[in-house]
């Protein structure tokens, strides 16, 4: 599907056709998106906010531009609700850190779960340390499906937020956000979501999910790296303080006092990242123009012949058999390491991620120390699978 739009894909790589299967961790990039950045850097290169001169004006508009059309993908009630950040990591990072300022005091609870990517674990950590509150954690099962029906078991009058992942980046599991929002709202606890893994998968609609923050990151949709979102309903948004000081996001600077900037410029220090905002919003562009229900179907597909394609492998283990997943495999073979399979796949010319895939405490629940893990985008193919397969039984020859 539109593999012609990608040119990475049409090297070689150790004398083989390049098969990428680390989507996960950052997919590649159409020329429509490439070509954005030229245009931006090479036409209209400005900040933005701050000039009445054309290059500033034009620079302004489709960096706002954009902000719309992020607000229209994931279904968010206004402009103002749509943060701009470096990424996922930051978003969370914004929240826990601000939320701990407003929300958390000594004894106060935060909940999460036990497949978290590291990036929603350490920046509650560090908020529960600071504040000295209480981190608690909802299992999963050993297929990676999560036990919600504990939740309200977890849930105290202490409990200030919850933070969960929408798609667990090392076993693939969509999680049943709706049900936890709706859990959640029964006690008045806020829900944040980390999207990173879903947004490029499947439709996205905070207000249908009711929500009250979720992140997600540019380089997992086709954009460039180091651009992220943070969507945050205006009443949680309002009542946070800022996480960061400097330009863009002040009202009035005195010695005496400042005054912060109306919403979204209260949470958008400094210089913006304009070209990769702008990059963003190409990358959304085209995600709409090939469908994102069209996507999320081939990508099914993909997923299920590949289960049944590994499945059928001597020795090869799956690892998370959730009830629903999304285009992620992670898999062991026999006693091979993952790393050193990975390095020999790597000869086929193909690229998947080994190890714990920053979610430790994920692989110590399932008793491994890592995985091999396969990750789906638009662009993968069957064949790609067969050919995966073909070297996956040719190490297994060579290591066994």
């Amino acid at each position: 599907m539109r593999r012609e739009d990608f040119p990475i894909l049409e090297q070689q790589v150790n004398n083989y056709p390049l098969i990428y299967f680390d989507n996960a961790a950052t997919t590649q990039k159409p020329n429509v998106v490439i070509q954005s950045l030229v245009d931006y850097y090479s036409t209209i290169n400005s900040n933005i906010h701050r000039g009445i001169h054309s290059l500033s004006m034009l620079a302004t508009m489709q960096f706002e531009e954009a902000r719309e059309n992020v607000k229209e993908f994931i279904n968010a009630a206004h402009m103002y609700e749509i943060i701009f950040t470096k990424g996922t990591t930051d978003s969370i990072n914004l929240v826990a850190s601000s939320f701990a300022k407003q929300f958390l005091c000594e004894g106060s609870e935060v909940i999460i779960t036990e497949m978290e990517h590291h990036s929603n674990i350490v920046p509650w950590q560090l908020a529960c340390e600071e504040k000295k509150a209480i981190l608690k954690v909802l299992p999963m099962d050993s297929h990676g499906n999560l036990h919600v029906e504990k939740l309200k078991d977890l849930i105290t009058e202490k409990t200030k937020i919850i933070s969960v992942t929408h798609v667990s980046n090392a076993l693939g599991t969509i999680n049943p956000i709706k049900e936890i929002v709706e859990i959640a709202h029964l006690y008045n606890i806020p829900v944040f979501v980390d999207g990173a893994q879903a947004v490029s998968h499947i439709p996205v609609d905070v207000q249908y999910l009711d929500c009250d923050f979720y992140a997600f990151s540019g380089h997992k949709m086709y954009a460039p790296m180091g651009i992220g979102v943070l969507y945050g309903k205006e009443k949680w948004l309002e009542k946070l303080p800022p996480y960061q000081g400097g330009g863009e996001m002040i009202e009035k600077v005195t010695f005496e006092k400042t005054t912060y900037g109306e919403l979204p410029f209260k949470f958008e220090a400094g210089t913006p990242n304009v070209a990769d905002v702008i990059g963003l919003n190409s990358a959304i562009n085209y995600i709409n123009e090939v469908g994102l229900r069209g996507i999320y179907d081939y990508e099914h597909q993909l997923l299920e012949y590949a289960t049944e394609k590994l499945s059928e492998i001597k020795g090869l283990k799956l690892v998370g058999t959730a009830d629903e997943k999304s285009a992620i495999i992670s898999f062991n073979l026999n006693k091979i390491h993952p790393y050193d399979a990975g390095f020999l796949l790597d000869k086929y010319g193909i690229a998947l991620r080994t190890g714990h895939h920053c979610a430790q405490p994920v692989m110590d629940r399932l008793g491994i120390d890592g995985t091999l893990r396969v990750s789906f985008a638009l662009y993968n193919t069957k064949d790609e699978i067969d050919k995966l397969v073909e070297a996956i039984l040719n190490v297994r020859a060579m290591l066994l």
